[in-house]
């Protein structure tokens, strides 16, 4: 029998939704005839994202609270009867098989109903430091796939699996011979290239920090990819130029990894998971607008395996060119840099979450 239900939860950010939907395609993979179900909160990206990759979503009318004092704290108790009941509809007519959840605001309603259903749930944690709705759904859910060691401190230990993040298919075997990925970009193979990566939307620091650097950089050789993100792109459009590739978005993340010598990035979990596989030294440059400021705490795992390096927003100023110059001047270190990186890649985390998922179906089905 492979005609089993998947009840899948998790966005908000790309985050938490593109790791639902590699989950959901190697489900897909192994039991052609499994149904899938998406559940995200109404308003954010998984609404659109997750119908243009081929599967069924439902909304919740759910969001976090707001950290500062805010009139919209008063709709959240609302929010979260209303999704609740909305939950509880969904899970008792889609009868799923297993429950998981990627994190995100919707998946806590979803689990919380599920087990309360006696229906056997997974939560995937992506960061190092585990967010509050996967935190309190811990003791309600049968395994809990993480992507470091120590998460032990969140969540029970028998029940977590270190197993790694899900990353695109197409960046576990990166182009082997580099031609192509140059030419894509229009760029010289012979000069060393800096991609700097700021997430879809953009980082307003880096690209703040690249502006004002660029000059700098040309003259220390470099060719660059420069992501700024869809929210900055008429911006800074200005400085593309015949070594400057100015790029609201990368369809093609896969080519700007194979010609980059060094990387400038963010530090969410999907963007340090993918790039411990492509192993090349990175700066990270973390946000500190987040949830529990985790994108630091992911940075400072890497950076106390000896994998990376890493420059707060608050430190840019004085320190970045001095760090960034000593590391490209240094074969050596970015050498040591891309490959410890590479050692804490995990490239089959999809595969094994699925195992774990499918360990949990219930034998009378199988």
């Amino acid at each position: 029998m492979d005609n089993y239900r998947f009840i899948l939860s998790g966005g908000g950010t790309g985050g938490h939704i593109y790791p639902a939907i590699a989950i959901a395609n190697e489900l897909k993979r192994r039991y052609p005839d499994a149904k899938i179900l998406f559940v995200g909160a109404s308003d954010r990206m998984e609404m659109e994202k997750v119908p243009q990759a081929g599967y069924e979503i439902k909304g919740l009318w759910i969001s976090g609270l707001q950290r500062r004092l805010t009139w919209k704290n008063l709709l959240f108790p609302i929010k979260v009867i209303s999704s609740l009941i909305r939950a509880r509809n969904i899970v008792s007519n889609f009868r799923p098989h297993v429950a998981i959840g990627t994190g995100g605001y919707a998946s806590g309603p979803v689990l919380r109903v599920a087990s309360q259903k006696g229906i056997p749930c997974v939560l995937q944690e992506q960061n190092s430091y585990a967010g509050i709705t996967n935190k309190i759904l811990a003791a309600k859910v049968k395994r809990i796939c993480v992507a470091y060691d120590g998460m032990e401190k969140f969540f029970p230990i028998e029940k977590t699996v270190k197993t790694g993040n899900p990353v695109r298919a197409s960046l576990v075997n990166l182009p082997k011979e580099g031609t192509a990925s140059f030419a894509h970009f229009d760029l010289d193979p012979g000069k060393k290239t800096l991609l700097v990566l700021g997430g879809s939307l953009g980082a307003k620091r880096i690209n703040e920090l690249i502006e004002d650097q660029l000059s700098n950089l040309k003259n220390l050789g470099l060719q660059l990819i420069w992501q700024c993100g869809s929210l900055y792109y008429d911006r800074y459009k200005q400085y593309g130029s015949e070594s400057v590739k100015v790029k609201g978005y990368l369809n093609k993340m896969e080519h700007a990894y194979r010609v980059a010598d060094i990387i400038i990035s963010r530090s969410g979990a999907g963007s340090v998971s993918e790039l411990c596989l492509v192993g090349k030294p990175v700066v990270f440059i973390p946000s500190p607008n987040v949830a529990e400021d985790h994108q630091t705490k992911n940075a400072r795992a890497l950076v106390n395996a000896g994998a990376a390096l890493m420059i707060q927003e608050k430190n840019l100023e004085n320190e970045f060119r001095p760090h960034f110059e000593e590391l490209l001047a240094s074969k050596e270190k970015m050498d040591e840099l891309g490959r410890k990186i590479k050692e804490l890649a995990l490239p089959k985390a999809t595969e094994h979450i699925v195992d774990e998922i499918v360990e949990l179906i219930p034998e009378e089905d199988e």
